[in-house]
């Protein structure tokens, strides 16, 4: 009976045991697998936050840089009159009209960067700081043909934006547009920059166009603020939006600051720009351009004429060369040739990589 008492309590102890294990095994499992999958969710929280950035910073150091300018010029508005002998006739009255746009300030003692289509042949041009405070400018130059213009109000310590180098700006990358849209001062918008080097015929068929494309909200009053990276430095100047009702579309266009920089150092320097010149005609390159020309590749750009000794012809460029850097860029459009010549003066020297016929050669080139 003992016997039968302790092979009872054996087997009623064996099933007991593999109830406890099993759910008790089940349950720590369980309890471990949430502990893990709370903690990968945390981890992975807190990679994103460190991975989404933040734009305090950036405003802070370009906030109190734009400016809010008002240009007051006259237009004639017309009236009609009944004459005794000669009946009808018009006559015109003089009417001041104020256009309003943004500008930004680069050096701290007052320099102001804008677009020339803001102050619009003003007689007299009010800019208005972050802080309120009002000063009249004076126009230094401009360039119709990038849509830049220079002035200055007389003032010292004034915060200004650091130019960033635009040839680094990255399709992809934050970017925050701050100006003053519909006269609402110090305005910030945050998008990224969509495209680089687009020609759009905005400014004239002898314009000089290689625009940066932003999704950042731009609107009318924008127009020669600045574009700028997280870290509050100056990547281009607000000109442009793409739209059949005149309102964001999320098609904005900054000009590049490689070209503002120097465009404004010639108008600081001179009162207009210098510009250089390489002496060539291109065909930018696609699939048709490629075959017609037994072309291996579709990089680069088509050089079919150069200009008889201009810059290009002096050096050695040819006919039929395929013209694929300037400096260290490579360039694949017009546009691409224009920004980078944009930032060098009548006798510099560049240098030019060239593909002739499958051999890449470099040649020094004095602009």
């Amino acid at each position: 009976m003992d016997y039968l008492k302790k092979i009872l309590i054996i087997v009623v102890g064996f099933f007991v045991f593999k109830y406890v294990d099993t759910y008790l095994f089940n349950d720590v499992n369980a309890s471990l697998e949430i502990n893990n999958s709370i903690e990968k969710e945390t981890n992975q929280s807190a990679i994103s936050r460190s991975v989404l950035p933040t734009f305090e910073f950036a405003v802070d150091q370009s906030i109190d840089a734009v400016v809010h300018i008002k240009s007051k010029y006259v237009t004639d508005e017309y009236y009609q009159y009944l004459h005794p002998f000669y009946g009808k006739g018009y006559y015109a009255m003089p009417k001041e009209e104020i256009a309003s746009g943004s500008g930004v300030i680069i050096s701290e003692d007052g320099y102001i960067v804008t677009n020339s289509h803001v102050i619009n042949n003003a007689k007299e041009i009010e800019v208005v700081l972050n802080n309120k405070q009002k000063f009249q400018a004076e126009i230094l130059g401009e360039d119709a043909s990038t849509d830049l213009a220079l002035i200055k109000i007389k003032n010292e310590g004034l915060e200004f934006i650091e130019f960033a180098n635009s040839d680094d700006a990255k399709i992809g990358q934050w970017v925050l547009a701050v100006g003053n849209p519909f006269n609402l001062n110090s305005t910030v918008t945050a998008g990224i920059i969509s495209a680089k080097g687009r020609d759009i015929g905005l400014i004239s068929q002898s314009g000089i166009e290689s625009f940066i494309q932003t999704d950042a909200a731009i609107n009318s009053g924008n127009s020669g603020g600045a574009l700028v990276n997280i870290d509050g430095k100056l990547i281009g100047i607000n000109t442009a939006i793409q739209s059949p009702s005149g309102v964001n579309t999320g098609y904005g266009f900054a000009i590049p600051s490689n070209m503002v920089e120097k465009i404004v150092a010639d108008l600081k320097e001179f009162g207009k720009v210098q510009r250089a010149f390489l002496g060539i005609n291109i065909l930018e390159i696609n699939s048709e351009i490629a075959k017609e020309f037994d072309l291996n590749s579709l990089k680069g750009v088509y050089i079919y004429n150069t200009i008889n000794d201009g810059s290009a012809y002096r050096c050695g460029i040819k006919q039929g060369d395929v013209l694929t850097k300037i400096q260290s860029k490579e360039v694949n459009s017009l546009s691409d040739i224009q920004e980078q010549l944009t930032q060098y003066s009548p006798g510099d020297k560049i240098i030019c990589t060239i593909n002739r016929g499958g051999e890449i050669i470099t040649l020094a080139v004095v602009l």
